[in-house]
């Protein structure tokens, strides 16, 4: 049942990528420029995307467990660090020069474009090194 429901979830999430415009990077770069020829339209995307997660952290936060029974785990954390200013400033960036985010790339590879598949793979690239040099930090860690 975890999986159908996750699948269904995903397809609903990427569908509304598509039908909001978010996996059109040119309508991306449009509303990321304010000084040029601003697109206010995904604003309104947003907008609603904040609303939905106000409202379901609200009801999440008041339970145990989800609705298919599992543990819920809510992040912890609520301090400001260099890491998050950091990987904050890199995902703007990226985000900015390419029009996608990890999300609407992914619904954009359903188009075949090469653009999605580079991006993507640059993505998946940057989250493999990061991760082996997390590993890397943590041994050295662990010996120091």
């Amino acid at each position: 049942m975890h999986i159908i429901m996750a699948l269904l979830v995903g397809l609903v999430f990427g569908l509304g990528l598509i039908i909001s415009g978010m996996t059109d990077p040119s309508k991306v770069i449009g509303f990321l420029d304010l000084g040029g020829r601003w697109d206010p339209s995904l604003a309104f995307v947003m907008g609603g995307a904040i609303l939905v997660g106000l409202v379901t952290f609200r009801f999440t936060a008041r339970r145990d467990r989800s609705l298919l029974g599992d543990v819920i785990r809510l992040p912890t954390a609520t301090h400001i660090d260099r890491r998050l200013v950091l990987g904050s400033l890199a995902f703007g960036t990226g985000w900015g020069l390419a029009g996608y985010c990890p999300g609407p790339a992914l619904a954009s590879l359903a188009s075949g474009g090469s653009k999605p598949l580079i991006f993507t793979a640059a993505m998946i690239a940057g989250m493999v090194i990061f991760e082996l040099l997390e590993r890397l930090s943590a041994r050295r860690k662990q010996t120091a």
